[in-house]
């Protein structure tokens, strides 16, 4: 039989850091939504690239809000994994 218990020294994983990544991935990914699907008109005030009665849709600001999302979800992905010391 081959018990693997984890040796009493072995680090613990940083449960609050997961959490964090995972939460502020679903920011981002909303906030990437929110520029995408508004126009500069729209856009909550302390966006950036707000700016009152404009029709134009900040594509940019999206991608770069989901490519940041998706960084923190595998961020949080990686902390998950085996603990190697």
């Amino acid at each position: 039989m081959d018990n693997q218990t984890p040796a009493p020294n072995q680090p613990s994983k940083p449960k609050g850091l997961i959490i964090l990544g995972i939460i502020l991935g679903f920011v981002f990914c909303y906030i990437g939504y929110i520029y995408m699907s508004h126009t500069a008109g729209n856009l909550p005030a302390f966006f950036p690239g707000h700016s009152a009665g404009s029709t134009v849709l900040h594509y940019k600001h999206s991608i770069a809000a989901f490519i940041v999302g998706i960084a923190c979800f595998i961020f949080a992905w990686f902390k998950t994994g085996p603990m190697e010391v």
